[in-house]
């Protein structure tokens, strides 16, 4: 399988799948210059490509450049791995049924825009829920929507702050991806 990874930050779920299938990551697009997710995929001899709204203000001209960067790498699945960006119709059209993204909490609950990283975890205990958990979803047009295809479970612990919440999430999300990814026995 031909996986190209989406990343705005520190790119530690991109390293996950680089350290799981390291001849199957095909391309890295990061829309922040200074992503650690890049100096990852150069230290792993994976094609980086910026592509943001500084290189490419109109975002038809964004969601072009990024879908053309998919098609001529030869992409089979997009991962969104921490990308906090939508992504554009032309992408979405082209590889529908192929792009995933994972959630660090238990979807539909706690999803959606300014859901993300520690507000996440913040909202799960303000609720006073006993489990969260992470999701791999298929991408559609609006945030944390798609159909989920898999998720696992994480107890919410006494005394849990959102970073250690996020910290054992983070070890289960990762491995669900990768579980996610991995090709049929």
């Amino acid at each position: 399988m031909r996986i190209a990874v989406l990343a705005s930050h520190e790119g530690t779920t991109l390293q996950a799948i680089i350290d799981a299938f390291p001849s199957s990551i095909i391309a890295v697009i990061c829309n922040n210059a200074d992503a650690g997710a890049l100096a990852r995929a150069r230290a792993a001899g994976i094609p980086p490509y910026y592509l943001s709204s500084r290189t490419h203000p109109d975002p038809d001209a964004l969601d072009a450049a990024i879908e053309a960067t998919l098609v001529a790498s030869g992409t089979e699945v997009v991962v969104l791995a921490g990308y906090m960006r939508k992504i554009g119709p032309r992408t979405l059209r082209t590889f529908r049924g192929r792009l995933l993204n994972t959630h660090p909490a238990l979807l539909p609950k706690f999803g959606g825009r300014g859901m993300y990283g520690m507000h996440v975890h913040r909202a799960v205990l303000a609720s006073g829920d006993a489990v969260t958990g992470a999701s791999v979803h298929w991408v559609d047009a609006e945030y944390d929507t798609g159909a989920v295809i898999d998720r696992r479970e994480v107890p919410v612990a006494a005394g849990d702050t959102p970073e250690t919440l996020a910290a054992r999430v983070q070890v289960v999300e990762r491995a669900l991806l990768v579980d996610v990814l991995a090709p049929p026995v």
